[in-house]
Formats: C-alpha cells, structure tokens, sequence
C-alpha cells in the first residue's frame, strides 16, 4: 500500500489516499489510536469521492473509527468496458420504462459483486498491517458487496446495509448465512429499489440480531440521525 497524498482535517481526523496496485483508496483515522476499522462501500459505478459516502466516513473517523473506502473495478474512474456501459444504459432505460430488469440486474451487478469482494478482501489485509488500526471490522454501504463480503470474510464483525430491493439471487442465497449483527436500512419510497423485495430480503438474513431502520423517502433521503444511529450500533459491536 502507497499512500499518495495526506491532509489534515479540521476535526483531527488524517484523511489520505492509497494505491494498492490498480485499487485507489481513502483512508480516514482519529487522532487516538489503536482504531477499530469500517470498510465503507458506495453503491455499484460511484467514485470513492462521492459526497453522502466521504460525510458518513468522516464521521466515524471522528467518532474514533478508522475509515477505508475504495474504488473497486468499474467504479469511480477506475476503466469500464463498453458492455458495462450498455448494461448500465439498459439497466436505467428499463427501470425508468418499468419493465422488468432482473435478467439485465444478473447480468450486470453479479459479475460486479464478484470482482469487488476480492479486492476489498485485499485491501482489508494491507489495513490491518497498518500502525494504529485494529480490529474488530465493520461494514457500511452497498447490500450486494455486503452480503457476499460478510459471508466469506470472517474479520468482518458487524454490518451496516443500504437499499437492499435489487439483490442478485447468489446473495439473497448468501443472506441466509450470515450470523453477524446486521442494521439494515430502508427508503420507504426508494424508486429504484422495490420496498417488497427489501423486506423479503430482510426476513431471509440468518442472523438472530437484525435490526430494520425504515424511513420515508426516496433513495437519497436517508435521515441524518440514522448515522448517528449507525454509529450507536458499530459501537455496541467493534469498542
């Protein structure tokens, strides 16, 4: 792992980027060490940079959380392929038309899903390495990633779900695996992630500690408190 830059943050937290072979990164950590650590995941295509996913980091890193996110193959900058952009385009053009999806979702977000968890795994051995970051391990963000992530890696301890509608079928099977404390949030009016399929999908996880946090809205329109509410829950779980 090479960092490639550093600042220091107005709350004390070090905000720095890494490369990690073709995988780039951010690392946030508190000024008091030693920190548990939280892998944070935006969803399928958004850069490691994206607004919402960099103020929940900073949060936790200020709450006494080492944060990492990444940007896995196909996401952020990182090169696409012209059939990941067809699928992309087909992908919206349907959902946007209402017609049904699950054929283009399979086909797109699986090969995803697949090729992210290897490398957050990776990542995840080059941070533990690392002076002043300890476990236990956490997980925030994108289901998909989640599911599969917490199913084969077992440092990750507890994990924090968004918008769980559209799930390709090899992690809904996954789900039913997983025995970590889970927190799940949902988007009551969130168009492009059906509220059925969520709620199916929570009932299918096998953990005895499962929590649903529902609020009204769209899919962008995740109540701040929840983050604070996220918070109460990693610290019941990593400190």
């Amino acid at each position: 792992m090479q960092f490639t830059s550093e600042r220091r943050l107005d709350d004390g937290v070090l905000e720095r980027e890494f490369a990690l072979g073709e995988i780039p990164g951010t690392l946030w950590t508190p000024g008091s060490a030693p920190a548990p650590l939280i892998l944070m995941a935006h969803n399928n295509g958004l850069p490691k940079g994206q607004p919402r996913l960099v103020a929940r980091a900073r949060y936790y890193a200020a709450h006494g959380y080492a944060v990492a996110a990444i940007d896995a193959a196909g996401c952020g900058d990182r090169p696409r392929s012209a059939a990941e952009e067809q699928a992309r385009a087909d992908l919206r053009r349907a959902m946007q038309a209402g017609e049904p999806v699950d054929e283009i979702f399979e086909s797109f977000i699986g090969p995803l899903v697949e090729g992210a968890v290897p490398e957050w795994r990776t990542t995840l051995d080059a941070l533990l390495e690392l002076p002043g970051i300890d476990g236990p391990v956490g997980y925030s963000g994108w289901t998909a990633v989640g599911i599969r992530l917490a199913a084969v890696e077992p440092r990750i301890a507890a994990a924090g779900f968004f918008a769980g509608g559209y799930v390709p079928l090899a992690q809904r099977e996954e789900a039913r695996q997983l025995s970590i404390p889970l927190l799940f949030l949902l988007q009551w009016d969130d168009e492009g992630n059906p509220r059925q399929r969520a709620l199916e999908l929570f009932d299918s996880f096998g953990t005895k500690e499962k929590t649903l946090h529902a609020n009204m809205g769209g899919h962008v329109g995740t109540p701040w408190f929840e983050l604070e509410d996220g918070g109460r829950f990693f610290d019941r779980h990593l400190k």
